[in-house]
């Protein structure tokens, strides 16, 4: 690779970054389906196994294509390290879990998806981690449930299912002046939009199952920081509890990097439209798009985000029975809880992906029985706005 690359835009390096080339000169990125390499001797085995020579030992903890991938996603996220991982909630888990201790305190914002409060509401409590949940979108908040032992503060920014949008430096400030970590789950934004790092966040997890694959093909996830931190926090928990990458997902992800650009910025222009749309219909009560001036942190979005969302969130006016007759009709739109995909898709968030939390939580979300998740793909805008009214009027 040359030295230009210090210059190169987010499409160029995800094309370029991080290649690594073996003796054959292989166009693409190569898949090394290994488990162990050899070593030349017994001396360079010691070696590698005291961290005084570099080379890879074990493909449980680090693998000449995962490296690809990790290099390729530190240039795009202007991160100094990063460990892939086998799912995005495996790097939220070892993210939030990595650097902590039995005695340690955790404030998180209430808008997560609901496995990521599982992680900090349940599984952190049980080996003695306290955790306290706050509504993110007011620094106040964040100040107010500050403790003597608070350690780590967590969000998710645009939220998932109701974008809702954190002031990600305001955090990240209050963080800095106690000596706690922000972990920043930035996987509706996309790395394109938004950069967590820029703003003052230090420690960023993405689950590349989404817009990074896009194409429903696999699993995966990563969590990016600076070196020190990795190598003191992540590092051991990483290689011991084994939470990886496969090489074979991790060449899929390269290749879902290389269309990135394309697709995210092709996906959030038709959302923009599908949603102007959609605020205006009859039969939909709400629409909260991060791109739209009526956005209920218009400000902060326009502060730090570069472009809007290929997700939607509205609500069908009727509850429960009117949003399921919705999602029924449609023809295009598939049901279904991923995002992020090529096809456009569409989730009923209260019966799916926060079906555990209570209907008080629920509500506190502004999740309701109407509630429904669009994740905009690649077809064309007019067909899904005809799909989409097409289907309003037959429920």
């Amino acid at each position: 690779m040359t030295n230009n690359k210090r210059n190169w835009k987010p499409a160029t390096q995800l094309v370029h970054e991080g290649t690594l080339r073996s003796g054959f000169g292989e166009m693409s990125e190569a898949l090394f389906l290994t488990q162990g390499y050899l070593y030349a001797t017994a001396e360079q085995a010691e070696a590698r196994f005291k961290g005084e020579e570099p080379g890879f030992i074990y493909s449980r903890y680090a693998n000449p294509t995962v490296d690809m991938f990790e290099k390729r996603m530190c240039a795009l996220e202007g991160a100094e390290d990063a460990r892939a991982t086998a799912s995005g909630m495996a790097a939220v888990a070892a993210a939030v879990l990595c650097g902590l201790r039995a005695g340690d305190h955790i404030v998180a914002a209430r808008a997560l998806f609901g496995s990521c409060r599982w992680v900090v509401e349940t599984l952190a409590p049980r080996y003695g981690i306290e955790c306290s949940i706050v509504d993110g979108t007011d620094i106040a908040n964040w100040e107010k449930a500050v403790r003597k032992n608070t350690k780590l503060f967590f969000l998710e920014s645009p939220t998932n299912p109701t974008l809702e949008v954190a002031d990600i430096a305001a955090v990240a400030k209050l963080a800095n002046s106690i000596g706690a970590r922000l972990v920043v789950d930035n996987v509706f934004a996309t790395p394109l939009f938004q950069k967590p790092l820029e703003l003052g966040a230090h420690v960023v997890v993405y689950s590349a199952t989404k817009h990074i694959d896009g194409q429903g093909r696999c699993l995966g996830g990563i969590v990016l920081s600076d070196k020190k931190w990795i190598d003191e926090n992540l590092h051991d928990y990483f290689r011991h509890t084994g939470p990886s990458l496969s090489p074979f997902n991790a060449w899929t992800l390269l290749k879902g990097l290389e269309t990135l650009p394309i697709r995210v910025r092709q996906q959030t222009e038709s959302a923009g439209k599908i949603a102007d749309v959609l605020a205006g219909h009859s039969k939909i009560a709400r629409v909260i798009y991060p791109g739209r001036a009526d956005h209920p942190q218009a400000d902060i979005v326009k502060k730090q985000m570069k472009g809007g969302s290929t997700l939607i969130c509205l609500d069908v006016k009727g509850g429960k029975a009117a949003a399921f007759a919705f999602q029924n009709a449609l023809d295009i739109i598939l049901i279904t809880n991923n995002l992020g995909d090529a096809k456009s898709l569409i989730t009923h968030p209260a019966t799916t992906t926060h079906k555990n939390l209570t209907d008080e939580a629920r509500a506190e979300l502004g999740i309701g029985p109407g509630t429904l998740r669009l994740s905009i793909g690649l077809e064309d805008a007019d067909d899904l706005i005809e799909d989409i009214a097409q289907a309003l009027d037959r429920a």
